[in-house]
């Protein structure tokens, strides 16, 4: 994000969840001007900064701000600004040790929208499967993958059940992971849907955004039934991203190691069988991955089904793996 502050520090008023029988005011923070703070994400129309908060010599667990490009035309800034809004809105009611946590909302004195939220860690999944992917490591381990599988499932099950929230976006950019995997937490929850009491999304003023590449085959019909099993085919895509290191239905040729340059040319892409694939389960080169895969591999072909009636439920992934020691 470009330096755009005038200031430092833009003092300003956030709303804070009140703890149970404690009375707490709405205090004034600071959020250090952009140059300040670490970037370490963007999407489309915002960036994501680490802010450290340590006043007058205290230890305080640092805060990941989200804040709305000011560099965006009117109509794109109102339509970011709603979103922050709205995903502000939804993790004030969240708590629960998958889903990234709530902090504040506020704007800064440029007069950006910050959402403050909790920091689940500097990188996110999709971040680690590119620096593999990079290093030719090849997929990640699979009690890694099932690691992530079980802590995403957990998530699911808490917005799916607990709170009727179909999170609407799942995909490797949108999980937060901290260290060599200590926490897992899904974020990005300002696309979400409601979800009534079948687990069907029936509000006729809401649709489906998502993202292209991740969208299951019922997001993508004029008239599919939107339910909570639509999230689990994007859950199954996560896990296939972390098979093979690269994004669903895209087939990209693969690069040429003793090319140290950049070899994409738009030629390499075929647009007509990308848009064909899409909501479909893409290709796993089984043949590739050992016996240890086989948990993952069947756990993937479940939750890409094109039926969404074939597709478990979190609870049901969350079951399944736990009762295999899966932690």
């Amino acid at each position: 994000m470009e330096p755009s502050d005038s200031s430092f520090k833009t003092p300003c008023k956030v709303e804070r969840r009140k703890s149970p029988g404690v009375s707490t005011q709405s205090p004034t923070f600071a959020i250090p001007a952009s140059p300040f703070m670490k970037k370490f994400g963007y999407g489309t129309g915002v960036s994501v900064y680490l802010m450290k908060r340590s006043p007058k010599g205290l230890s305080h667990s640092p805060w990941a701000v989200k804040k709305v490009n000011k560099q965006c035309d009117y109509s794109s800034k109102n339509l970011y600004e709603k979103r922050l809004n709205d995903e502000a809105k939804i993790l004030k009611n969240l708590q629960h040790p998958n889903i990234i946590g709530y902090r504040g909302l506020t704007k800064a004195k440029d007069g950006s929208l910050c959402l403050a939220m909790e920091y689940g860690g500097e990188k996110s999944l999709n971040d680690l499967i590119e620096e593999r992917s990079d290093q030719r490591l090849g997929p990640f381990p699979a009690d890694t993958i099932l690691k992530v599988a079980v802590s995403m499932a957990r998530g699911l099950k808490y917005l799916h059940n607990d709170k009727n929230i179909l999170h609407g976006d799942l995909k490797s950019s949108n999980v937060v992971i901290k260290g060599d995997f200590e926490s897992i937490k899904i974020c990005d929850v300002g696309v979400s849907l409601p979800l009534d009491a079948n687990m069907i999304m029936n509000n006729p003023k809401a649709y489906y955004i998502g993202t292209e590449s991740w969208k299951p085959k019922e997001a993508l019909e004029e008239d599919g039934v939107i339910t909570d099993k639509s999230d689990i085919y994007a859950y199954g895509l996560t896990l296939w991203e972390m098979m093979t290191l690269t994004i669903p239905h895209v087939n990209l040729p693969p690069e040429d190691e003793d090319d140290e340059e950049d070899s994409f040319d738009e030629d390499d892409f075929d647009e007509d069988a990308y848009y064909e694939a899409l909501g479909t389960r893409p290709a796993l080169n089984a043949d590739e991955l050992d016996d240890s895969y086989q948990r993952v591999i069947e756990l993937f072909f479940m939750c890409t089904s094109e039926d969404p009636k074939e597709r478990p439920s979190a609870a049901q992934i969350v079951d399944a793996l736990e009762a295999e020691n899966i932690q």
